[in-house]
């Protein structure tokens, strides 16, 4: 395996840094020292010639609406009106302390990542999440729902 594929394997490894990479806002340096996947400056010239062929992160506007919804209950049997089934455990509407966080329109689970990490770098800790084509639901702590719901709409820019 060549210095440069260690390097971009070690990069896939933590996503973070690929996306602070793809964006142009990494000190090369810095990275092939934390990579520690051989001699820095070798490593530091195959990230620079890697995040060339990168596409910069998406930062349009996603057209989404965010809502929220609480009071939902974890059962653990599958249940016909649950939100959200996850394993055994479903998120059902009821007097339970959870808020479902719900974005539809232009969304794809692939905005789910950019979501949880917003929620994530904001402390909110998150119960459940899922979704699919046109729908993204995060099931959070009632009392971090309206928090939550702005830290949606701010990461999809909506």
């Amino acid at each position: 395996m060549t210095l440069a594929s260690e390097a971009r394997a070690a990069l896939r490894r933590r996503p973070f840094l690929r996306s602070a990479l793809a964006a142009g806002v990494v000190n090369y340096s810095a990275a092939a020292r934390y990579l520690d996947v051989g001699e820095e400056e070798a490593v530091a010239a195959a990230l620079r010639r890697y995040a060339e062929e990168l596409s910069p992160p998406e930062t349009r506007p996603i057209d989404a609406r965010v809502d929220m919804r609480s009071g939902f209950d974890a059962v653990d049997a599958p249940d016909d009106d649950a939100l959200l089934t996850v394993g055994d455990t479903a998120f059902v509407p009821g007097r339970g302390d959870r808020t479902a966080v719900i974005a539809t329109g232009d969304v794809s689970v692939t905005h789910l990542t950019r979501v949880l990490a917003r929620l994530d770098t904001e402390d909110v800790s998150v119960a459940a999440a899922g979704g699919g084509d046109g729908y993204l639901v995060c099931l959070v702590d009632r009392r971090d729902g309206v928090d939550a719901l702005r830290y949606v709409e701010d990461a999809l820019g909506a």
